[in-house]
């Protein structure tokens, strides 16, 4: 497992946003979490990252506690081993495109001329050498989550964290923004967590978990503690297929197999 959540929870004074969520992600997978706003998703992707700190419960990664970590380290291993892109892009307007993409390499002290190079490049490969000297704000929106794309993983994260990276889009930008972000992550073999409401970015997904007024539950709606999977996985073959789903406790005789 590369990040692992164990019985974590997070509260806004006295409005609980996640309650005992526990989840593992293996190295290399694409999970996607739903669920309605307001629901704590949004909660749970930051806790992975290390943004917040869950009240309650432990974060891993990459056998790391994250939750107990100081701000310092927690800010170094943020930078050097994630990615993140956000709904708006969250680029730095006064920056050129080209500028935006360098910077997580120049903060992490890479040198100028290599750090523009690496840019340089990505831009290239995502289709935007173009607009390198643009300011962001000349960009159309499926262009600036491009660029957005291109500076998270431009650093090889280990993971990249996607809160709702296609919900200023149109549909069609949309799904295209989503095709390109999979099958980058796919050929970096970057872990992706992304956090959507829209199930055609789910769909993008190896699987998907379900997010409710603060718990985790597997897409019937039943709470993950109660339920086990049987998986054939097939990594030569790039595929997972759920063999068998068994619930046990007070779910079992609602109709769930």
């Amino acid at each position: 497992m590369i990040i692992e959540a164990r019985k974590i929870s997070r509260s806004y004074g006295r409005t609980p946003a996640l309650r005992d969520a526990s989840l593992s992600v293996t190295a290399g997978e694409i999970l996607a979490v739903m669920g309605p706003s307001g629901s704590g998703k949004s909660t749970l992707l930051h806790c992975l990252a290390g943004i917040f700190t869950p009240d309650s419960g432990e974060v891993w990664f990459d056998g790391r506690r994250l939750d107990t970590m100081g701000d310092d380290p927690r800010t170094r291993l943020r930078r050097t081993a994630f990615g993140f892109v956000f709904q708006f892009g969250q680029l730095v307007p006064e920056l050129t495109v080209t500028d935006n993409v360098a910077l997580p390499l120049l903060l992490g002290r890479t040198k100028r001329k290599d750090a523009y190079k690496q840019a340089a490049g990505w831009l290239e490969r995502l289709g935007l050498a173009e607009v390198g000297g643009r300011r962001t704000g000349e960009l159309s929106g499926g262009q600036a989550q491009r660029v957005a794309i291109a500076r998270a993983l431009v650093t090889g994260p280990r993971v990249l964290f996607a809160d709702e990276p296609t919900g200023s889009l149109d549909s069609l930008t949309g799904e295209q923004v989503m095709e390109l972000l999979v099958g980058l992550a796919r050929e970096e073999g970057t872990t992706v967590i992304v956090v959507t409401h829209d199930a055609r970015v789910a769909a993008c997904a190896d699987r998907e978990v379900m997010v409710c007024d603060g718990r985790l539950t597997d897409p019937y709606g039943v709470p993950d503690s109660h339920v086990t999977y049987a998986i054939d996985d097939d990594h030569a073959a790039g595929s997972y297929a759920v063999r068998d789903v068994h619930v046990t406790g007070s779910h079992a005789d609602k109709g769930v197999r």
